[in-house]
């Protein structure tokens, strides 16, 4: 632990400060007061320290155990005040005990008007009880009196200070509490709001990645078919066949979005698999040549996940855009990751002015998973896709 790191246990409480208070005024208080009457009459004696254990057994009820305290603070004040009073009149003046007892009343109290009130009573006390014994004609400005008006003055300037500092430390801590619990409001409903977004993003790029292709494979499907129905009846039925698959597809990945299936619809296994039969479903019904090179790489769901979508993205673009004759697919292993390559000979477009939400998706599904698109293209030279992945290193 660090030297200016403070420990709980050191730290100044409550219960510290009256445990500090106590023995304070056990020291300088009550002992000095007991030891100030053993020279005088044993009546005076026996006054003394009954009046000293009073004092000290409702000072032990009232303070020492403030949870479980037997005695009101307010009665303990006001035999306080009384028992100064009395030990002034037994020594013929008290005010260092006064003095010593006089943190009680600002202790003890709620307000700084009750403890001024307190204070200046038991103050009287003590002057009162010095000057009883001078007889009918008593000298008010003796020490004991000068030095316990000044006390309560001091004490009554501190106090009402101090009770200021600390109710302006209150307040400023109440302030910052509050600007503290509204910081973390905002914060917890800025977090909200983001993975809100966050949701409808991945949501909206879920929907584009899948259902919105596979719609739109259907539509072109069912318009070829429409046209070859009475030329080409075996064509129409081939492509038939596919809008029923697609629209399959669709039904599983609409099941995945809602939740009613744990994973994805892409299989376990090796990537080249899930690939190939998605070329070739592609060239089938698009009539498109594609070469390809897959080799048997054994990759996570996440990555699969990824380079799937990349590709239907991919050949989505091909068949709405680019015009192309011929689509090459090579998925190679490299250093620390894998790549797929996708390129096509159609007419191409300028990569800068492309504003398309399914290029955006693919380079975030890739950064989210540490990996980065490249795209190159411009017109009249078909379009490259690379889709750069790292792997996680196999242990």
């Amino acid at each position: 632990m660090a030297h200016g790191q403070q420990q709980p246990s050191d730290r100044l409480t409550p219960d510290r400060i009256r445990l500090g208070n106590t023995v304070v005024w056990v020291l300088f208080g009550l002992l000095p007061t007991a030891g100030g009457v053993l020279d005088r009459s044993p009546a005076r004696k026996g006054w003394m320290f009954g009046l000293l254990a009073l004092i000290a057994l409702c000072h032990a009820l009232t303070l020492a155990r403030p949870r479980t305290r037997l005695l009101n603070r307010r009665a303990y004040l006001g035999l306080l005040a009384l028992a100064l009073g009395g030990s002034s009149y037994l020594l013929d003046g008290g005010a260092a005990f006064y003095v010593v007892s006089l943190p009680q009343f600002w202790l003890c109290t709620r307000t700084p008007r009750e403890a001024v009130a307190l204070s200046g009573g038991a103050a009287a006390l003590t002057v009162f009880g010095g000057t009883l014994g001078q007889g009918w004609s008593p000298q008010f400005l003796t020490g004991n009196t000068v030095f316990t008006l000044a006390a309560y003055a001091i004490g009554t300037g501190l106090g009402l200070w101090i009770h200021r500092f600390v109710g302006q430390s209150n307040e400023r801590q109440e302030l910052l509490t509050a600007e503290l619990a509204l910081t973390q409001e905002e914060l917890a409903l800025a977090h909200q709001r983001q993975g809100a977004a966050e949701e409808r993003e991945r949501m909206a790029r879920e929907i584009h990645d899948t259902l919105a292709q596979g719609f739109a494979s259907i539509v072109v499907l069912a318009e070829a078919a429409r046209a070859a129905l009475t030329s080409d009846p075996g064509r129409s039925a081939q492509q038939l066949a596919s809008i029923e698959q697609t629209a399959r597809e669709n039904l599983t990945e609409a099941r995945v979005l809602v939740g009613s299936v744990p994973v994805s619809g892409v299989a376990a296994g090796s990537v080249a698999t899930t690939l190939r039969r998605t070329l070739d479903r592609f060239a089938q019904d698009t009539g498109v040549t594609v070469t390809a090179e897959l080799p048997d790489i054994d990759l996570d769901q996440r990555t699969r996940v990824a380079l799937l979508r990349c590709t239907q993205e991919s050949l989505a673009n091909v068949r709405k855009h680019s015009g192309a004759a011929t689509v090459g697919v090579v998925l190679s292993e490299v250093p620390g990751g894998v790549e797929l390559e996708i390129t096509d000979d159609g007419k191409g477009f300028v990569v800068a002015e492309s504003r398309g939400f399914g290029l955006d998706g693919m380079r975030r599904r890739l950064a989210e998973l540490d990996g980065e698109l490249t795209v190159t293209s411009s017109l009249g030279d078909g379009t490259r896709i690379l889709a750069t992945l790292p792997t996680p290193a196999q242990g």
